[in-house]
């Protein structure tokens, strides 16, 4: 009988602990730590401020920076670091990264809590074709290289733009873009099952706004999309993508595969032809992501998942190449100055901003990607940057061309072939491109060397075209003038002495 009394307080005392657990957990989420600004502050009170003030319990960088290595250290905020594209090749031998692994991760291991080296960012979607052909054998040698500098503490991964799927909408029927799919991808996902480290991916619900389906993307109220294939309903785009990824990863037999969100967020501020970048769709976006993240409740297909995620970003950058929504993605200002609350601050953990509920838009499921024309109120076109120069032009000219898009029309004696410029032939490049894949901003990126504009191209370079030829014409006639004047003005003054 007191056997039976202790059990049942102990039953008791168990599950009132496991309450106040639920009630006290502060839960955390990892920002992306950019440094494209000549206003930030330096990373010693970067690592503080995170440290003191938040529950951010991660970091990814672009690069190695030693000395936000260093600062973090003793922290215990985890650091994943980038390596860059180009270092792929030379990663293959094993010498080379055994050495990177000495001046790169050794120094400051394990009193920097690095858990993640990424082999490059988005390399299948902007190539070239020898980073591509490289990537796995480089991530696989370098994991080898940590092993035999004694680390095993440390995943070695690469993020993935969704430009990988060939398709997203319904889930169920995602799968990867072919060639890269069997090729590439799987390969990947078979090193990756064997280390145990995650799949990344950046989903930006961001990039497919579209203000039918605001509040879809968005994480307010709305109708939903609903697979009829495998009788689940979507609430909002971000689960609907990281189902998506997972369907695709499924197809190729590695659905055990954890996934990692390497990047995702709003812009809080652009330009006149960005109405989607304000404060209270970027408080809504990143405010929905950490409750959403906070309660553990999964995808529809990955119930009670909890992925690794990376906000971006954790800055406003003012370097940033690009329009002024690229500036603006931070969630805080270079002063520590919180752009908009989303639960982050000690203290408020768990509560972000919500905006006021707008009205929920039905969200149809459609039978298969439709990519649209242009409209007359939805005029978007591709073109390059003031700042790219010839070689990145270049690039992602053969980039397009290589992946199936009709580049005959830059062709000599193509119909776009002039004006003959290079930038004018990226420009057309770059935009079959970017129309052809649906008009996703993702499309546009080129590694920073795009810009989308509302501004037909097409007709700029007509006008330059048309300025020519005028003005030709204006020689030629100006030149038929003077061939008349020589020829008649002689026999004037030869009739005029006659006379």
């Amino acid at each position: 009988m007191e056997f039976s009394k202790m059990q049942s307080l102990l039953y008791v005392l168990l599950f009132l602990c496991t309450i106040f657990l639920q009630h006290s957990t502060v839960y955390s989420i990892g920002v992306n730590y950019g440094t494209l600004g000549n206003n930030l502050p330096p990373p010693a009170q970067v690592a503080q401020f995170l440290k003191d003030k938040t529950t951010i319990d991660r970091i990814k960088i672009f690069d190695v920076n030693p000395d936000i290595l260093r600062a973090f250290a003793g922290t215990g905020i985890f650091v994943a670091v980038t390596i860059p594209n180009g270092e792929i090749p030379n990663l293959v031998n094993i010498r080379y990264a055994r050495r990177w692994v000495g001046n790169n991760i050794k120094p400051f291991y394990p009193q920097t809590k690095i858990n993640y080296i990424l082999v490059g960012n988005e390399v299948l979607h902007w190539g070239p074709q020898n980073l591509i052909d490289n990537l796995v054998s480089a991530m696989r040698t370098l994991h080898i290289a940590l092993i035999r500098s004694g680390i095993q503490g440390i995943n070695v991964t690469t993020a993935h733009s969704l430009g990988i799927l060939e398709s997203s909408q319904p889930p169920s029927l995602a799968k990867f873009r072919p060639g890269w799919d069997k090729g590439d991808l799987a390969p990947m996902l078979q090193f990756l099952q064997e280390t145990k480290s995650p799949f990344m991916v950046n989903p930006y619900p961001y990039f497919g706004y579209s203000p039918e389906q605001a509040n879809f993307a968005l994480f307010k109220p709305n109708s939903g999309l609903h697979d009829k294939y495998t009788n689940r309903t979507y609430t909002n785009m971000f689960d609907l993508l990281i189902d998506a990824v997972h369907v695709s990863m499924k197809k190729l037999g590695y659905g055990d595969v954890e996934i990692a969100v390497g990047e995702t967020g709003w812009a809080s501020a652009g330009e006149a032809f960005e109405p989607k970048c304000t404060i209270p769709n970027a408080a809504s976006y990143n405010g929905g992501l950490v409750k959403k993240y906070n309660e553990g409740t999964g995808t529809p297909l990955l119930p009670r998942r909890k992925f690794d995620t990376y906000i971006f970003a954790l800055f406003n950058e003012n370097l940033k190449p690009g329009s002024l929504a690229e500036k603006n993605f931070g969630l805080f200002q270079p002063d520590f100055t919180p752009v908009y609350d989303i639960g982050i601050m000690r203290g408020t953990a768990g509560v972000p901003d919500q905006p006021a509920p707008t009205p929920a838009p039905s969200v149809s499921t459609p039978s298969s990607p439709v990519t649209k024309p242009p409209t007359q109120g939805n005029k978007k076109w591709c073109v390059p940057k003031a700042e790219a120069t010839d070689a990145q032009l270049q690039s992602n000219i053969d980039f397009v061309c290589s992946q199936g898009v009709d580049c005959g029309p830059i062709q000599p004696s193509g119909a776009c072939y002039n004006p003959n410029t290079l930038r004018a032939h990226a420009s057309y490049a770059m935009n079959s491109w970017y129309q052809s894949k649906g008009r996703n901003d993702f499309d546009c990126n080129f590694s920073n060397t795009g810009a989308i504009t509302t501004s037909d191209p097409r007709r700029r370079q007509m006008s330059t075209w048309r300025r020519t030829v005028e003005c030709l014409a204006q020689v030629c006639i100006t030149y038929e003038r003077i061939q008349i004047y020589l020829d008649v003005e002689p026999k004037r003054k030869a009739a005029t002495l006659q006379d």
